[in-house]
């Protein structure tokens, strides 16, 4: 089992920057493909970002492209999304998410993939 715990979220101006965390536990962690989503109100939970278990390979939505970077330290456990630019479009509670295979060859981008959910961190970017 994994458990999830995003830290991170918070209220910011239009063009600020935040950056969230997901600590993970358990000793899979590094073995695990992660992936960042997003749910706005009244809205269905949208892909953001993914990276693979070695950290070698990032996908990200069309949207947040050039202004989210996700990144993890398997050392720490932890994965990370670095948002630049932010937009009051970019409002949502931000989920991260654990791959259920290990080592997986293709990294998931739909939320029906993901086993292992945080709880959320409510982001609100303001104009």
């Amino acid at each position: 089992q994994v458990q999830l715990v995003e830290s991170g979220g918070g209220l910011v101006q239009a063009g600020g920057s935040l950056r969230l965390s997901c600590a993970a536990s358990g000793r899979t962690f590094s073995s695990r493909a992660m992936g960042w989503f997003r749910q706005a109100p009244g809205k269905e939970r949208e892909f953001v970002a993914a990276i693979t278990w070695s950290g070698v390979n990032t996908y990200y939505a069309d949207s947040v492209k050039g202004r989210f970077t996700i990144s993890r330290d398997n050392a720490k456990n932890t994965v990370y999304l670095q948002m630049n630019s932010l937009k009051p479009e970019d409002t949502a509670v931000y989920y991260c998410a654990a791959d259920p295979d290990l080592y997986g060859y293709y990294v998931p981008t739909k939320s029906s993939q993901y086993d292992y959910w945080g709880q959320g961190t409510q982001v609100t970017v303001s104009s």
